[in-house]
């Protein structure tokens, strides 16, 4: 008899709930197998939840991570129940690898917050639920563990689940709606102790720290204001030195942080007398962790620090310089108003301010600006590793390879392309590679891109990308922030300017296209209009011909063999795209299209489809159209592979094609020379 046999009775749970059936059998052989299934269960109910609720939508991927962090997950799962999930989460984490330790009391506790979390599930989406404590007495008894074979079968049978959990979607959905309003939490009601040894452990663990190496539990110091003129720091971490990185004082699960800030700063105020070097603070309950670096106000953070993390902060203490009266390096960022927005960030920074946004019309030199910005930033002491972030692998690959022409001497690694160079001072990627990476790149010291690894995180085009599905990757690293945006938005839901602590319509600087067409930076563009029937009118069946007819009748047909009379213009482009209309567009475009070679060829052009298989139709027509142009068009998108190569030859004014044909690609940020 197990804890979770009574969510194995209904058959909507049954998958995940022998799943965590066999967490609970091995417990007492193997408590890193305990945790390894806790973590698989929970993993094996949150995407059951995902299939089964209206409500929650997958994100860009389906890790565990990435599933409990959306919005609307979090809109469902209250704080204290995501807390303990988390705690399943990184001790699963720290069970995987070789050599870590998991004691059956951190086993045990996984075991209870699984629990917990199912009777949530149970109690929003059963049919029949029933209330009952979880049994800790049950831990020690002699049960089964579960075999290979049940463990398949286990994932068998979600997977079944999961495919005919679209008909139940508006039930299950419908009764969480009305069951969760009266769910009560579970209070996170634990001793200090305990929140310490079991919490606040597995964070330490997770960030690479060794008990009893470099970090050291109750350790004494002088000068306290009580009797005895001492006090015990619930934990300090120590350098290679054997110098104090930081010191963290602990509060268990239910007590605010803040109650314990005044304390850590007498025991931070004593370790400063005696070894002439201030430690950080981290102020924690194992779930909600604040820091205080002796530089910008107290803050939020994901985790503990890591010992490197720690040895760099206090390295760039000592280096750091003012940011007043920097010197701009011309041949990088020659331009009046790239210069003024890199001494603008440096205002911005230097008055403790941790984001920055630059808006800069597209082609004004957005990234040489921030290749300056980052040269007078190393150059001062304020960062050392820089992790730059687009949504795009072109955009990436683009971004470092300015980097590396100017500013040679800047180690750089592109993590989409490179599976080495970890350790490069400058790294870049698309925000799910860097996803991806978090937990997986890890060296001897454990996890290498740890909460503070980075000094400096630039953000491409960022009024795109740091709203729900990429929000979390900004709350994990603890790192100033420089957004780099032609277009910011102000919708209430998606505030480009509230998100990096700007006033509406007031970025850290800006430089519209307005002012760069009138400085004689760019030219301003110049639109061709043309009317075209069907985009215009849309299409009536009457005033068909009987081979368009047929046609329509095959496109547009019901299940029930009927046709609708008319196809207005605003739907046209769901449901066809019509041969007729792209080889007007076309030739409107080689007629009217900018020229180059005395007007005898068309300039580098770029065509946005609506979806893959438009851009395809757009290239086959173009091909009967224009049969000598051989090569000229070309499609490049998301279907494309090395599709880097082709954006490249399209961007080279020597090689063809002059024409690319893109999908969400292509629109913005990519630097095609003047042909």
């Amino acid at each position: 008899m197990t804890n979770f046999d009574l969510f194995t009775k209904e058959k909507d749970f049954a998958a995940f709930a022998e799943a965590a059936v066999a967490a609970e059998r091995i417990y007492r052989i193997d408590p890193a197998a305990c945790a390894l299934n806790c973590r698989r269960a929970m993993e094996c109910a949150v995407k059951w939840m995902y299939s089964v609720d209206d409500a929650l939508s997958l994100p860009y991927q389906d890790k565990l991570v990435s599933l409990m962090n959306t919005e609307d997950f979090r809109s469902i799962v209250d704080e204290n129940l995501l807390r303990r999930m988390d705690f399943i989460r990184l001790t699963g984490n720290a069970a995987a690898h070789v050599g870590r330790k998991i004691t059956k009391e951190q086993a045990a506790l996984c075991l209870e917050n699984l629990y917990i979390f199912l009777d949530f599930v149970a109690y929003c989406y059963g049919s029949d639920y029933q209330e009952k404590p979880f049994d800790a007495s049950l831990l020690e008894q002699e049960t089964p563990a579960a075999t290979p074979a049940e463990k398949s079968e286990a994932e068998l049978k979600l997977e079944e689940l999961m495919k005919e959990n679209a008909a139940l979607r508006e039930e299950l959905t419908a009764r969480r709606e009305e069951q969760r309003q009266t769910y009560v939490t579970k209070p996170l009601e634990i001793s200090e102790y305990k929140t310490r040894k079991l919490y606040i452990d597995a964070m330490l663990e997770d960030a690479g720290w060794v008990e009893g190496r470099n970090w050291i539990n109750e350790y004494e110091l002088p000068g306290m204001p009580n009797k005895s003129e001492a006090g015990f720091a619930d934990y300090v971490l120590m350098g290679d030195d054997g110098r104090i990185l930081a010191v963290i004082e602990a509060k268990r699960t239910c007590v605010d942080v803040s109650k314990g800030r005044q304390q850590a700063k007498l025991y931070a105020d004593s370790i400063e007398q005696k070894q002439g070097r201030r430690p950080v603070v981290f102020l924690t309950d194992g779930f909600d962790t604040r820091i205080v670096d002796n530089q910008y106000p107290e803050r939020k953070v994901a985790a503990i620090y890591s010992k490197r993390d720690l040895e760099k902060l206090m390295n760039l203490r000592k280096m750091r310089t003012s940011l007043q009266n920097v010197m701009v390096d011309r041949k990088i960022a020659g331009r009046y108003y790239q210069t003024e927005a890199v001494k603008a960030v440096c205002e911005s920074f230097g008055q403790n301010r941790r984001k920055a946004l630059l808006v800069m019309a597209t082609g004004s030199g957005k990234t040489r600006t921030v290749i300056a910005l980052c040269k007078v930033l190393l150059a001062q002491g304020w960062a050392k590793d820089i992790l730059f972030l687009a949504d795009r692998n072109s955009l990436v690959t683009q971004a470092k390879r300015s980097f590396v022409n100017l500013l040679p001497e800047f180690s750089v690694t592109n993590l989409c392309e490179e599976k080495a160079g970890y350790t490069a001072h400058g790294v870049f990627s698309t925000y799910q590679t860097m996803m991806n990476c978090i937990d997986a790149v890890r060296d001897e010291e454990g996890k290498l891109f740890s909460c503070g690894h980075f000094d400096l995180v630039i953000c491409d085009e960022a009024h795109r990308s740091i709203y729900n599905k990429y929000k979390d990757i900004f709350n994990y690293f603890d790192a100033p922030l420089v957004g780099l945006t032609a277009t910011p938005k102000d919708d209430i839901d998606k505030n480009t300017y509230a998100l990096f602590e700007l006033e509406n319509g007031v970025p850290t600087y800006g430089y519209d296209l307005a002012q760069a067409v009138k400085d004689g930076f760019l030219v301003d563009f110049l639109s061709v209009e043309t009317t075209l029937k069907f985009l215009q009118q849309g299409i009536a069946y009457d005033e068909l011909s009987d081979e368009e007819k047929r046609i329509y009748e095959d496109t547009f047909a019901d299940e029930h063999e009927e046709v609708p009379e008319r196809i207005a213009s605003s739907a046209l482009n769901q449901w066809l795209f019509n041969e007729d209309t792209i080889r007007e567009v076309l030739h409107v475009l080689m007629e009217h299209g900018l020229k180059i070679d005395y007007g005898n060829k068309l300039g580098k052009t770029i065509i946005f489809a609506k979806n893959h298989r438009h851009a395809e139709m757009i290239l086959k027509v173009f091909g009967k159209e224009y049969p000598h142009l051989v090569g000229w068009a070309k499609v490049i998108d998301n279907y494309t592979k090395y599709a880097q190569s082709a954006i490249d030859e399209f961007s080279d004014p020597k090689k063809l094609p002059q024409i690319a044909i893109s999908v969400d690609m292509l629109d913005t940020g990519i630097d095609v020379r003047k042909s």
